[in-house]
Order: structure tokens, then C-alpha cells, then sequence
């Protein structure tokens, strides 16, 4: 049987995290679920193309903007399954064997992992739990906890929104009612929350989304986020 997995990671002089995001996935090589690793890139300038081809991945390159480049990542893949993941984020060792029991058991349904921080102590803790709580009481995960999806339910649902910013959110609004906790986790980068605080970069986060769904436009939110 094929592998069943298209990764599928958007970048943006991502270079220095992408080696061990990759080797988080090994295991979904060893038991033969990934199909191929997609690098879909955004006008990076740290040799990032080099490194795909070293890794075996397939690089494409386009205009900056995460959904714009998941997109394109998805458009060129092969697999039946893709997994979307960010460049900072590893899954636990578990997460091969929690994708395969979703791929067999809910095909209809695209999953997501638990957020952990790859940091200490309890401002990370209560952020990631918060995270979780969001994502199970209103079936909204955000893009660094993963998500796992059949192809056939990203196109019944539109595919993916081509954003700049909060393609994640949109998308989960695309598959409200589709979304289902898996049994493993995604350990993402802390850095900005340590750069800006936790508290700030909460606060920050949800003050973007409160005014995303309030109509303010990605395009206009993306640069706010980035400063």
C-alpha cells in the first residue's frame, strides 16, 4: 500500500529549524506513512532550497504568505493525506501511530495534536492548556499545533484559504463540525513568547483574532503581527 502522507511545510528563512522538525517525522518514514516532504517557501535567503534537496523534500518557491504557500505545497503533492505543519514544530514520538489511527478510523474527519511549548515552567503550561481548551470547546486549532487532512475533505471545504495570516482560523471555520483531537503532540517554538512575554504575546495573539473576526483584513493584521 502507498504511503498515505504529503508534509507539507510553508517556510520563510526557516533554514535553522527545519533539520529537526524533519527528523521529528522519522517515524511516519519508518512505518510508511509519508509519501513525501513538501517545502513550500516564501523568498527565503538562507539557503533553504539547498538544504530541502538535501533532506529529500521537494522545494517550490512563490510569494511570501503561509496560505498562499500551503496552498501551493497541497496543489503540488501526491499523497491521499497531507499533513500541514509549521517549520518550528516537532511532533512527539507517538505521532505516527496517533496519524495512522485517525486515517483509518475517522477519514472524514481532519485532526489536529495538542500544543506543548518546548519550554519549562507555568506560564507555557497554562498558555499550551489554554490553547487546547480553545481548540476542543470551539473547534479552533491554530496552525502550530499541526493538522492532518484528507485531500478530498480540504477540497470539499474549499481547499485552503490563500492568507497571509489566520489561514488557520479560516480554515477551521471551513471545517467546523470535521475536527477531531489527536493523541499526540505538537512541541512548538516558545521564541516569540519569550521575546515579547507571555502575557503580551497572548494578549497580542487575541487581540489579532478578535479582530480578524471582527472583519479587519489579513493583509492589514500581518503587519501588526510581525512587528
Amino acid at each position: 500500500m502507498p504511503a498515505p502522507i504529503s508534509v507539507i511545510i510553508p517556510t520563510l528563512n526557516a533554514a535553522a529549524s527545519l533539520p529537526e522538525t524533519t527528523e521529528a517525522l522519522l517515524g511516519g518514514l519508518t512505518d510508511g506513512l509519508i509519501a513525501e516532504l513538501v517545502i513550500s517557501d516564501g523568498g527565503s535567503t538562507d539557503g533553504i532550497d539547498t538544504l530541502a534537496r538535501e533532506l529529500g523534500a521537494r522545494f517550490i518557491a512563490g510569494p511570501p504568505g503561509r496560505g498562499g504557500q500551503i496552498a501551493r505545497g497541497v496543489a503540488v503533492s501526491t499523497a491521499p493525506w497531507v499533513l500541514i505543519l509549521h517549520a518550528d514544530t516537532h511532533l512527539s514520538p507517538d505521532w505516527a501511530g496517533a496519524a495512522r489511527d485517525h486515517i483509518e478510523h475517522h477519514p472524514d474527519k481532519a485532526g489536529w495534536f495538542r500544543l506543548k511549548f518546548r519550554d519549562h515552567g507555568l506560564a507555557p503550561a497554562i498558555v499550551a492548556s489554554g490553547a487546547n481548551l480553545r481548540s476542543r470547546a470551539l473547534g479552533l486549532p491554530y496552525g502550530d499545533q499541526g493538522l492532518l487532512v484528507a485531500r478530498d475533505t480540504l477540497a470539499d471545504v474549499g481547499g485552503m484559504p490563500e492568507l497571509p495570516l489566520m489561514e488557520d482560523v479560516a480554515l477551521a471555520g471551513r471545517l467546523k463540525g470535521r475536527l477531531r483531537m489527536l493523541k499526540a503532540e505538537a512541541w512548538t517554538s516558545a521564541a516569540r513568547y519569550q521575546n515579547d512575554g507571555w502575557v503580551r504575546r497572548s494578549l497580542g495573539n487575541l487581540g489579532t483574532l478578535l479582530r480578524f473576526r471582527m472583519g479587519a483584513s489579513p493583509e492589514d493584521l500581518v503587519s501588526r503581527y510581525e512587528d
